[in-house]
């Protein structure tokens, strides 16, 4: 009466054709999820070199400038700048970060450590030019112009007048930036040193 292997070879080919099916979303599902984690991967990646853009970067504790007599003008001549690292920040090399001087006609710029001269640790853990912890203080000298013919410590070739101001840059090697703008006192008249 009835032709039961008919339906037999109609529900294998229903059962290969879902079994198929499952096995195309299985695929597609692995292949979303290694998306999905290779997407988390990246924005966790983004998301540190970002902070660490925001928060590993240098504060400046204090400028002071060297007033020496040049052609029988009191200018300064260096400038010590002491520095620590900012809140929130993370380790920070002094060997690894850079410096750029803008002034109303020159920007210098420059790496901060060379053969591991102008920078010297006031308070530190360690002596290895890497501030550690926020009780870490270091002092940046940079000589605006020497007298002794060596120009490769010479930020510039002259000194700072009365009045003139710099603006100095310091940036980290993760790219974090700190802006500090340092003005000359208008009159250097009997000073040896002043407050920038």
């Amino acid at each position: 009466m009835f032709e039961t292997h008919t339906r037999g070879q109609v529900g294998i080919g229903t059962l290969i054709v879902f079994i198929a099916m499952v096995l195309v979303a299985a695929i597609a599902a692995g292949v979303l999820i290694d998306t999905a984690g290779l997407l988390q991967t990246q924005a966790e990646a983004t998301g540190e070199e970002s902070q660490q853009q925001v928060t590993d970067r240098l504060q400046i504790q204090s400028a002071t400038g060297n007033v020496t007599e040049e052609f029988g003008e009191p200018v300064v001549d260096k400038m010590n700048v002491t520095v620590t690292r900012a809140p929130g920040a993370g380790e920070i090399n002094l060997r690894n970060v850079t410096y750029e001087f803008v002034t109303d006609d020159t920007v210098e710029t420059g790496r901060l450590v060379v053969d591991d001269s102008g920078v010297y640790p006031i308070t530190s853990e360690t002596q290895d030019l890497t501030i550690t912890s926020r009780s870490d203080r270091y002092r940046i000298e940079f000589y605006i112009n020497v007298s002794t013919n060596d120009d490769e410590f010479n930020v510039f070739d002259s000194g700072f007048n009365g009045g003139d101001s710099v603006t100095l840059t310091l940036t980290t090697a993760s790219g974090a930036s700190t802006v500090e703008e340092l003005r000359v006192p208008d009159s250097l008249v009997e000073r040896s040193a002043v407050s920038l």
